[in-house]
């Protein structure tokens, strides 16, 4: 018998270290060629390492979580033949499992935990043996109330898919081998340690309050007038361009006001003590997936129409929810819009996007009685909740600036008035 060494690969544009995310194998497995073994992370995108080999795991190079430099030692594994054999294989993009969209619920979800056949009793794994999952299926099983020790797993080295939780959900209820739920007592407990994306989340947001003087700013707006025009413009334009959602709309706001107001469309290196004023408005659209909050770029927004804006801004969240955007698309933006749709709350106090100086937040969209003209009416209404970077962005700036945008808002057409 022989043996065969995986390095880390070099994943490229001279990086020269890499995150362990996750081991899919462990010492003693029997691997196939091109099953994947491990996932690990770059500053943002994670990718897949492939044994290009069939045989068994005899060590592995290092726990999730861990820093590992490129061309270290990965794994090594017994393989038939013999001699030596020293390898680098080729990292490839990781592709979210698929999992359904977050605004639609998982197909087969009770509202209660399901449970397993009584003629194939559940056998959990330990309490503190954590069961092998992508964050999609995680995520998939907390949305239902199921504790993946409770599941089959049915993918290499007893991975938990989406199919096994489609086949537990199936399963009728009964007493045999219940996972928690209900009104039962609980005295379970996960640790989860912070790796992976959720590890460069926590270290960017650290940072950004650590040397960012934040400071924010609420307003409401009333856009009746622009859902509305909203839905005049999908009904005669949605079957051919595509349906515009709020998003666009507020691109081309925050496009316009930036025009009177270049000090907030900028970036600050702090170290250098040198502010940057951008003409081009590149917008990070803050997407949340199943692995965490990335930022995929919308470039020159200045430039597009409201259909080629929503055109991409679809394009670049499916990349960063499926894990397949780029370097360059989740890097270089100059203001940031976040938004939780109809999660959004009544105000919040978003963080900055380091290096830049604003960012723009959107709350849900509400009927409220107001007055107008001395009558009671119901108004569409919606709350804008800013922050900025107080070191560079004047308050009363930022003042006029949000109402600059919402004067925009309330009167949809000026968008359009050159």
């Amino acid at each position: 018998m022989g043996t065969h060494v995986i390095k880390m690969p070099d994943i490229g544009e001279g990086i020269a270290q890499v995150e362990l995310v996750e081991w899919f194998v462990k010492v003693g497995d029997m691997i196939a060629e091109d099953q994947v073994v491990a996932d690990v992370m770059t500053d943002k995108a994670t990718v897949e390492i492939p044994s290009p080999v069939s045989g068994k795991v005899l060590s592995l190079g290092g726990q999730p979580g861990e820093v590992m430099a490129v061309g270290s030692e990965l794994i090594r594994i017994e393989v038939e033949g013999s001699g030596n054999h020293v390898d680098e294989p080729q990292a490839r993009p990781l592709a979210a499992e698929a999992a359904p969209p977050p605004a639609e619920p998982a197909p087969h979800v009770e509202a209660q935990a399901p449970v397993a056949h009584a003629s194939a009793p559940i056998v959990p794994r330990q309490a503190h043996e954590k069961p092998l999952a992508s964050p999609a299926v995680r995520k998939r099983a907390l949305d239902a109330g199921i504790e993946l020790r409770y599941v089959h797993g049915s993918g290499p080295a007893g991975r938990i898919l989406h199919e096994d939780l489609d086949a537990f959900m199936r399963k009728p209820q009964t007493s045999a081998g219940q996972a928690p739920g209900g009104y039962a007592k609980r005295s379970d407990s996960e640790q989860v340690p912070v790796i992976g994306l959720r590890r460069k989340i926590a270290q960017r947001m650290q940072d950004a309050k650590r040397r960012v003087a934040h400071f924010s700013y609420v307003e409401e707006i009333d856009v009746t007038a622009l859902e509305a025009l909203r839905q005049q413009l999908n009904q005669k334009h949605g079957d051919s361009r595509g349906k515009l959602t709020l998003l666009p709309f507020l691109v081309r706001a925050m496009v316009v006001a930036l025009r009177d107001f270049p000090q907030i469309n900028a970036t600050y290196d702090d170290e250098a003590q040198v502010i940057t004023r951008h003409g081009a408005v590149h917008v990070g659209i803050a997407t949340q997936g199943d692995n965490g909050l990335m930022v995929p770029v919308l470039r020159h927004a200045e430039a597009g129409s409201l259909w080629s804006n929503a055109s991409e801004i679809a394009r670049l969240a499916h990349a960063a929810r499926s894990n397949k955007a780029s370097r360059e698309e989740l890097s270089g933006s100059t203001i940031t819009l976040t938004s939780l749709g109809a999660l959004g709350g009544i105000a919040s106090t978003p963080v900055v996007n380091t290096p830049e100086v604003a960012i723009v937040g959107v709350n849900r969209i509400v009927e409220r009685p107001m007055v107008i003209d001395g009558q009671i009416v119901v108004r569409k209404m919606m709350n804008l909740s800013s922050s900025f970077d107080h070191r560079v962005v004047d308050g009363m700036d930022a003042a006029l600036f949000i109402q600059a945008v919402r004067g925009l808002l309330e009167q949809p057409a000026c968008l359009f008035v050159e």
